[in-house]
């Protein structure tokens, strides 16, 4: 068994007055350690796909297992409890809190998995070193750079060390030199922690060296 398998999936978003059909009967299977990139034009359902696979939306119809477990089976409170300890994500846009630091960002889900409120800093504070960024923990989110932001977005994400790293656009809004230089990071951390990655881009340069490539493209009946 993969260790992560979708079958089937199917979604249609039905809040406006037209349904939209995102993707239908949609297939994927991700081995543990692969890092896997997924590509295809703006609007086909590459981020939806993400958020189904992490547990942040739920599919209309098919199933989802990560490391055996169904994800499609679990109630609301497991299935948040299932993305605090197993599943880092990093975003396009960093989604770091404002008014917090960045140690105590990095920290954030551990406070929500109820980890120690000083073990969760010491971890975070470990992971800023690890990523470079210790003399940047007590500032604010608008006093860093894009790429520093988006290094402790990645911090954030490993925090609970988990076992599915979920990154949507992660280099989107960065120049040439700073996406090099944060793939480059993602790719170390994925090797370092035995990561099983999933990457939605843009890149083709940055898709072709995962170890994989999952093009979605449009079904015409």
């Amino acid at each position: 068994m993969s260790f992560l398998e979708a079958r089937a999936l199917s979604k249609t978003y039905r809040n406006a007055e037209v349904p939209v059909a995102v993707f239908s009967g949609l297939d994927l299977q991700v081995e543990r350690g692969e890092m896997l990139a997924i590509v295809g034009p703006s609007g086909i359902g590459k981020s939806t796909l993400l958020h189904l696979l992490g547990g942040l939306d739920r599919a209309d119809s098919g199933t989802i297992r990560v490391d055996g477990r169904d994800l499609i089976a679990m109630s609301n409170d497991e299935l948040a409890a299932f993305r605090n300890r197993n599943v880092g994500f990093v975003f396009q846009f960093h989604h770091l809190l404002p008014e917090f630091t960045a140690l105590e960002n990095v920290a954030m889900p551990g406070w929500i998995g109820r980890i120690a409120h000083g073990e969760a800093l010491k971890r975070a504070a470990a992971l800023l070193a690890e990523l470079g960024l210790s003399p940047r923990g007590r500032h604010f989110p608008s006093q860093l750079s894009g790429g520093e932001q988006q290094r402790v977005a990645i911090a954030r994400a490993l925090l609970t060390d988990p076992l599915l790293f979920l990154a949507d656009e992660p280099t989107g809004n960065l120049d040439l030199e700073t996406s090099e230089r944060v793939f480059d990071l993602m790719r170390d951390c994925h090797s370092k922690r035995g990561l099983t990655s999933i990457i939605v881009t843009h890149n083709p340069e940055l898709a072709a060296r995962c170890d994989r490539v999952f093009e979605m493209k449009q079904r015409y009946n």
